[in-house]
């Protein structure tokens, strides 16, 4: 069949603006969180520029960002980490070619959007601050030209080259030069004061309600014996200055073993400590243990069977206990948990052995090292983890001890203070025991903390530094920045 000469290029010129349009569309290629005391942002990165439209609906708190012309190209779930105003994300194509993002949010916040161009390694970026609390009304039409969020980035932009262009010495021009292709504002702000937080600690104590755990000839149940031990560690651990604790439980009640995690990440714990009472083939065995998580097998045999055994007790409430990472690629996944897991790992190790230290001053060892195996309630990747057995309930002279409350006292002690002795080497940046540190070493007057959205070259101009200097003295070889960094100012 021949069709008319008018029909093809009609029909050639239809496909080239088809074309056209779908090479215009941006893609939106990632989502990055940061929280601390003030809130928490959202950056948006994007192939290219796309006019947003941002705010905020209720019942429940949700934040909506239509994005124009744009397709999703990531996976915006693995973005977001619990922590924060941020509960969830979803999206969902409106309008044929346009992406909606929703963000489901723990409560009401009031948005402050901009959008950054490309810069610093960065492409075309969309920020949306949010801060806790009702506000005025959300921004809208972030896009070219006279949108309210171009024509706000661009008052800053200008106020901030204003500022610093009369506050900059004249005799530093490296320094002038590096602050004029700076595009953001927020890397030139003074540093916030310390928050000095607590470090918080889930004491969770093992079994409960229908899961009543190991038992010992004298018919002492292990859930009830270890829930009086973990209100006790949670005692000493609150009377400590900087630290906040927190149980999983407070009564006799059944929590499935990845329930204990998640009442972790919902207080944003530091850390966690499992406390449990040990069960032995024969009533000979004695004595207390320490495991940590092992990424790679368990590392003697009855670590091995406990670790079996112990998770076992998910079957009891009908829960499956596994760490479930089946939304990520597999190579994504197995890098992930490497990541992290060896840090989490190596901080629990340190801490399990500071708490044996302890226990072994007053109580007889079963293990005289930090044993490891895959114990599913310790399956925190994020989370620095523990599970200490306190002692063999099944042999009688220790079932005694450990309904003994001044032997609880002991152990309360020892765990409380083997975790704080951790942190005492190794505090979080923005923990009150760092801030005690930083005053101690006289760092409060020349030291700077990193805070989200800070660059090396801007804090090189708020301080009147030079990049080169800044890197010198801090020993860089690169310009990343991590959230929470302390830099040396010169």
């Amino acid at each position: 069949m021949k069709f008319p000469a008018a029909f093809l290029t009609l029909f050639a010129m239809i496909m080239l603006s088809l074309m056209a349009t779908a090479a215009q569309a941006a893609q939106l290629e990632g989502l990055r969180q940061w929280t601390d005391s003030d809130g928490t942002r959202l950056v948006f990165d994007l192939s290219s520029e796309a006019k947003a439209d941002v705010f905020t609906l209720d019942n429940p708190a949700r934040l909506v960002i239509d994005l124009t012309n744009t397709t999703l190209n990531t996976n915006l779930g693995s973005a977001v980490d619990g922590r924060g105003l941020v509960k969830d994300v979803r999206s969902g194509v409106r309008d044929g070619s346009d992406l909606r993002v929703v963000v489901e949010l723990e409560r009401q916040a009031t948005p402050n959007a901009f959008k950054l161009p490309p810069g610093g390694g960065h492409g075309h970026r969309l920020v949306v601050d949010l801060a806790p609390g009702k506000g005025g009304s959300a921004s809208k039409g972030a896009s070219d030209g006279d949108d309210p969020i171009t024509a706000m980035i661009q008052q800053q932009e200008q106020a901030a080259r204003s500022k610093l262009a009369s506050s900059r010495p004249t005799e530093n021009p490296k320094v002038a030069e590096q602050v004029s292709n700076e595009p953001t504002v927020e890397s030139r702000q003074k540093a916030k004061p310390h928050p000095r937080r607590d470090i918080i600690v889930v004491v969770d104590p093992g079994h409960g309600g229908k899961d009543p755990g190991a038992s010992g000839p004298g018919g002492t149940h292990e859930k009830n014996v270890v829930l009086q031990i973990g209100r006790r560690v949670k005692a000493k651990l609150d009377a400590m200055p900087g630290f906040k604790a927190y149980l999983t439980r407070s009564d006799d009640t059944f929590i499935p073993l990845r329930g204990r995690t998640r009442i972790a990440r919902k207080h944003h714990a530091d850390f966690f400590v499992s406390v449990h009472a040990d069960a032995g083939g024969s009533t000979s065995p004695r004595g207390t243990s320490v495991y940590a998580l092992s990424q790679h097998g368990a590392t003697s045999e009855r670590a091995r069977w406990l670790a079996q055994s112990e998770n076992r007790s998910d079957l009891i409430g009908g829960v499956d206990g596994d760490l479930n990472l089946d939304d990520k690629d597999q190579v994504l996944r197995g890098v992930l948990l490497d990541l992290s897991m060896t840090a989490t790992v190596n901080d629990s190790l340190s801490a399990g052995t500071d708490v044996l230290g302890r226990v072994s001053n007053f109580n007889k060892l079963f293990h005289s090292r930090v044993e490891q195996a895959g114990f599913v309630v310790l399956k925190s990747p994020d989370i620095p983890s523990l599970l200490v057995e306190t002692g063999f309930l099944t042999n009688p002279s220790e079932e005694r001890l450990l309904k003994s409350p001044a032997h609880q006292e002991k152990l309360a002690n020892a765990i409380a203070q083997g975790i704080q002795q951790h942190f005492l080497r190794s505090p979080p940046p923005d923990s009150l025991l760092a801030w005690q540190r930083d005053q101690n070493r006289g760092g409060a007057s020349n030291e700077y903390r990193v805070r989200a959205g800070d660059t090396l070259s801007g804090i090189a101009a708020q301080q009147n530094v030079s990049l080169a200097a800044l890197r010198q003295v801090n020993g860089l070889d690169t310009d990343v920045l991590r959230l929470g960094q302390v830099l040396t100012i010169p």
